[in-house]
C-alpha cells in the first residue's frame, strides 16, 4: 500500500519551479502512507513528474520501488494499491516468453500493460487499486481507480495544470494549485457527512470514480472512460433468474469468497485481521482460518462502560476458531487524544463517528502486523443496514392506508420539522408522537419516490440550505435519481444501489482507508472483490433476506464454522458516547468551534439553526450527535487546512 502523486504542467515550455523537488513535497506529505521508500520521476520534455512513497508489503527489495519503468522504457508507473491475481498474470506472461527482475505485483502490471494495453490489463486484474501511468510514446498520462473505489485517487484541472494524488494535502504543495472552497459541496457533506464521488470540497478538484479510467494529453481535456460499471452489472444481473438450490448456492458462494480471501492472505509481511464479533468480520476470519496451519492473528478494541462494546463477543469467536487474539481496552483519554489530529488524517470533511474507533484498531494492529483483512462490504451487498428494514416497513404501512386518506399524507409531509420540533410543545405526548409518525410515513408516500424520502433518513441535516445559504445540493442527487426506478423496481435493490456508488466508496472506504493508512497499516476487503460483488448482485432479494433477517446467505455460511449463539444477537455497530461527552469532557471543545463568533467567522455559515441545536443537546432534550459532529468536523476541517 502506497501513496501516490503527479502532475502534468502544460502552461509553458519553461515552468518557474523545479519539477522533482515539487513532486517529491507532494510525496512527503503522505510519508504515513509508505515510510519504507520514496521516488521521483520527470519527463522534463512535457513537464511530468510523478511521485511515490512505498508502504512494502510484496518484494521488500529495491526491486519492487517507484516509480518503475517498463522494459521497454515506454510506460512509467505509479501504483497504490494491491494486484491479487498477479501470480496467474505473471505466469501467462512468462508463457508469452517475458521475464522479470523481482517479485512485485507492480513489475508484472506493468509488463502487462506493455503486452496488452493499460485497459485490457485492468480488466483482468483483481485488486484494490489506484494508479498513475505516463506513456512516453504517446505523451498520454492514465489514471485508474479499482472497481468499488477501496483506494482513493484526487485530480485537479485548471489553467492547464493537472495534479493527481492518493490525499488532497499532496495536491495542496504544488505551487500552482488554488484551494477554493465549493459551497455545494459543502452542503452534500452536510446531509451525508461525506462527499460523494466525483466531487470534492474544492472547486475544479475531482475525486475519479470507482471503476474508471482518466486519460490526458497536453493541451487536451480529460476523457473518463468507465471499465466496469455497476449499473449494467446489476440490471443485467438482476433481470436473469437465480436457478440454483440454496444449498448450491452456498457452495458457490463459499468457494468465490473462499479464493477471495486466500488471495488477500499473499503477502511478505505480517498479516492479520479485523475481529469486531459481528457476521462479516467472523466470516472472514472463518475463511482465514480454515486455510492457515498457523492461528490467525486477530484484533479488537473494546471500550469501558459502553453499551456498544462488542468485544466479549470477538473474543468467544476467537477462541472457538482458535485464533492468536489481542484485545486493546480504550479509555476515554486515549480518544480524546486522537480529536486535535482526525484534520490530519481526513483533509476532507469527514464525519463518521466510528472513525475514531476505527483509527484506534488500526493503531493496536499496526503494533503487530503491517497488513489486515476486514469484514465491510457485507452490509451493503447484502442488505445489512437497519434502515432497509425500516424502510420496508413504512411501505408496508402506507399499503394499509386507505386511497381516499392518501392525500392527508401528502398534506402532513409539508409540516417543516422545526415546527414539529417547538412550536407544538402544548400537545399531549402522545398527540404529539402520533403526528410525527403520521409526518415520516407520508414522508415515505411523498410525490418524490421513495429514494427522496430515503435520502432524508440517512441525512445528518433535513435542509443543510438553512445552514449555508449560498450553495445548492445538485451534488447530491444520487439518492434522487428517478431513473433508477425502471433499472431497479424493487426499493431495497434500488437504495442498495445508491448505497454501492455513494456511500460505501467515499464514506466506509475512505473512513477506513485514511484511518489504516494514518498507521501505514494496509486493509484489504475480500468481500468487496469484483467477483463476490457480482455474484451477489445476481441473487434474489430471499438470498439476502429471509424470515425477516438481513445476511442470510453470509449467517448461512457462517453456520458451518461458528456456533449461532456467538453471532446472532442484534447489530452494535462501530460506536463511542460521543454525545453524551459533549455535555461533558468534550464541551469546551465543541463550544469553541460552535460558538456564535466561530460559525460568522468566515461568512460561510447561518449559525441560528446550529447553535439551537447545540443548545437542545446539551440541555439533554434532544440527541442532535449526528448532526452537530458533521459541523464540528467540518469546523475543524476548515480551521486546519483553510
Amino acid at each position: 500500500m502506497c501513496g501516490i502523486a503527479g502532475f502534468l504542467d502544460y502552461s509553458s515550455p519553461k515552468i518557474p519551479y523545479n519539477l522533482s523537488e515539487v513532486a517529491t513535497d507532494m510525496a512527503e506529505t503522505m510519508y504515513f502512507r509508505g515510510p519504507d521508500h520514496g521516488g521521483v520521476w520527470s519527463d522534463q520534455r512535457h513537464n511530468l513528474a510523478l511521485s511515490h512513497r512505498r508502504l512494502a508489503v510484496i518484494d521488500l527489495s529495491s526491486n519492487g520501488h517507484q516509480p518503475m519503468l517498463s522494459v521497454d522504457k515506454r510506460y512509467a508507473i505509479v501504483f497504490n494499491g494491491e494486484i491479487y491475481n498477479f501470480l496467474e498474470l505473471k505466469k501467462i506472461l512468462s508463457g508469452m516468453g517475458h521475464s522479470f527482475t523481482g517479485t512485485s505485483d507492480t513489475e508484472v502490471l506493468l509488463q502487462a500493460c506493455v503486452v496488452w494495453g493499460i485497459k485490457k490489463t485492468i480488466e483482468q486484474c483483481i485488486g484494490m487499486f489506484a494508479l498513475g501511468i505516463w506513456d512516453r510514446q504517446e505523451a498520454t498520462l492514465t489514471l485508474g481507480r479499482d472497481r468499488l473505489g477501496i483506494k482513493p485517487l484526487f485530480w485537479y484541472h485548471f489553467d492547464n495544470l493537472f495534479i493527481f494524488g492518493s490525499e488532497l494535502k499532496a495536491l495542496r504543495q504544488h505551487p500552482r494549485f488554488k484551494p477554493s472552497l465549493d459551497l455545494n459541496a459543502m452542503a452534500t457533506f452536510l446531509r451525508f457527512g461525506f462527499i460523494p464521488s466525483p466531487h470534492s470540497i474544492y472547486k475544479n478538484t475531482y475525486k475519479l470514480e470507482p471503476g474508471c479510467l482518466l486519460t490526458i494529453r497536453p493541451q487536451q481535456l480529460p476523457q473518463i472512460d468507465r471499465y466496469w460499471d455497476l449499473r449494467s452489472i446489476a440490471i443485467r444481473n438482476t433481470r436473469e433468474p437465480w436457478s440454483f438450490t440454496d444449498e448450491e448456492t452456498l457452495k458457490q458462494f463459499e468457494c468465490l469468497l473462499g479464493d477471495a480471501v486466500n488471495q488477500r492472505m499473499i503477502a511478505d509481511v505480517p498479516l492479520g485481521a479485523f475481529l469486531s464479533g459481528g457476521i462479516d468480520s467472523s466470516t472472514i476470519v472463518a475463511l482465514m482460518q480454515k486455510n492457515s496451519d498457523q492461528p490467525v492473528r486477530t484484533f479488537t478494541i473494546g471500550f469501558q462502560e459502553i453499551e456498544t462494546d462488542e468485544s466479549v463477543y470477538a473474543k468467544k469467536i476467537a477462541t472457538h476458531l482458535g485464533t492468536n487474539h489481542q484485545e486493546f481496552i480504550v479509555e476515554p483519554q486515549h480518544i480524546f487524544q486522537l480529536f486535535p489530529t482526525l484534520a490530519d488524517w481526513y483533509d476532507e470533511p469527514f464525519a463518521d463517528i466510528s472513525q475514531i474507533p476505527t483509527l484506534l484498531v488500526s493503531q493496536m494492529t499496526r503494533e503487530n502486523v503491517t497488513v489486515a483483512l476486514s469484514g465491510d462490504g457485507g452490509d451493503e451487498l447484502f442488505a445489512g443496514y437497519k434502515r432497509y428494514f425500516k424502510l420496508s416497513q413504512r411501505l408496508g404501512q402506507i399499503g394499509k392506508v386507505p386511497p381516499a386518506l392518501r392525500p392527508l399524507l401528502s398534506a402532513v409531509a409539508g409540516i417543516p420539522p422545526f415546527f414539529l420540533d417547538s412550536s407544538l410543545d402544548f400537545l399531549p405526548p402522545t398527540l404529539m408522537k402520533l403526528i410525527k409518525k403520521l409526518r415520516t410515513l407520508s414522508q415515505t408516500y411523498g410525490s418524490h419516490g421513495i429514494e427522496d424520502h430515503y435520502r432524508q433518513l440517512i441525512s445528518r441535516w433535513e435542509n443543510p440550505l438553512d445552514l449555508v445559504p449560498d450553495a445548492t445540493e445538485e451534488l447530491a442527487n444520487i439518492y434522487s435519481n428517478q431513473t433508477l426506478g425502471n433499472d431497479f423496481p424493487d426499493p431495497i435493490t434500488r437504495l442498495q444501489y445508491c448505497e454501492m456508488m455513494a456511500h460505501l466508496p467515499e464514506g466506509i472506504l475512505a473512513k477506513v482507508d485514511r484511518a489504516s493508512m494514518a498507521v501505514s497499516l494496509e486493509v484489504r476487503v475480500p468481500i468487496l472483490d469484483h467477483r463476490v460483488v457480482e455474484l451477489a448482485w445476481s441473487l434474489p432479494s430471499h438470498m439476502k433476506i429471509r424470515n425477516g433477517q438481513s445476511k442470510w446467505l453470509l449467517r448461512q455460511l457462517l453456520r458451518q464454522y461458528v456456533p449461532v449463539d456467538l453471532f446472532e444477537r442484534p447489530k452494535m455497530g462501530f460506536g463511542i458516547p460521543i454525545g453524551q461527552w459533549l455535555r461533558g469532557p468534550l464541551q469546551e471543545w465543541a463550544e469553541d468551534l460552535l460558538s456564535e463568533s466561530s460559525l460568522k467567522k468566515d461568512g460561510l455559515f447561518n449559525p441560528a439553526p446550529i447553535r439551537k441545536r447545540w443548545k437542545e443537546h446539551l440541555s439533554g432534550t434532544h440527541d442532535r450527535t449526528r448532526s452537530l459532529w458533521t459541523i464540528l468536523m467540518f469546523q475543524s476541517w476548515h480551521k486546519r487546512w483553510m
